[in-house]
């Protein structure tokens, strides 16, 4: 299975196409920022040229999307925020769209405890569904974190200046649930990678700066790939 992951689009989804395998991929994954302070109309001009290129795709939005691109995505049935997806039945994926708070009061955003409930109630949804899909697939079934604000005090939550902006709540998640990946954004000029614990956790940048990853799993193990 290859998914390909990308955020921070800023109404620039034409980028899309230079990415390799882009229309084969299993799944595309869109972690939010879709737009530039847009609503449902941006939303639906991004998502159109995205899903001409590939139909298989799940999404969220950033803090920088009105809470109604977050309604649009559940109208369409390709909303990840706040939940868990099973995909087909080998691989767990778990989003948390917004960011936390900022100094620029953008239009989505979370205190710390919402997004530690979000992320939480989402976690819960996939125990759920990686305990059902265990048994009968008789293999561990990964976990992958798509969120869109990043952990703090990594290396993928550093501004320009070395502050560190990302979520404690995020963190403190992923301490708690240990997921094979987590896959964040948010901050354009952190994009590399760190790792909490045994989670890797990649940033890959803005998407019209040429940021993706993809992922290959091959049996219960992932292997990424970040442009």
């Amino acid at each position: 299975m290859q998914i390909i992951v990308f955020g921070d689009v800023h109404m620039a989804a034409e980028s899309a196409r230079n990415i390799p395998g882009v229309a084969t991929a299993d799944l595309l994954v869109v972690n939010g920022d879709l737009t530039n302070y847009g609503g449902k109309k941006e939303a639906r001009g991004v998502l159109d040229e995205l899903l001409a290129l590939n139909p298989r795709l799940l999404a969220q939005f950033g803090n920088l999307d009105h809470p109604e691109i977050n309604d649009y995505l559940e109208e369409l049935g390709l909303n990840l925020h706040g939940q868990a997806k099973l995909i087909q039945g080998r691989l767990c994926l778990v989003g948390v769209g917004g960011s936390n708070l900022t100094p620029f009061h953008t239009p989505s955003e979370f205190a710390e405890p919402e997004l530690h409930a979000l992320a939480e109630e989402a976690f819960r949804q996939g125990q759920a569904y990686t305990a059902l899909a265990e048994p009968l697939h008789g293999r561990r079934i990964p976990t992958i974190f798509i969120s869109h604000t990043p952990p703090h005090d990594t290396l993928v939550d550093r501004l320009g200046n070395g502050m560190h902006v990302g979520s404690t709540a995020i963190r403190s998640i992923i301490e708690q649930y240990r997921p094979a990946l987590c896959v964040t954004g948010h901050i354009h000029e952190a994009r590399g990678i760190d790792h909490l614990g045994d989670t890797p956790v990649i940033n890959p940048g803005m998407l019209g700066e040429g940021g993706w990853l993809r992922i290959d799993l091959k049996g219960s193990e992932l292997e990424t790939t970040l442009s």
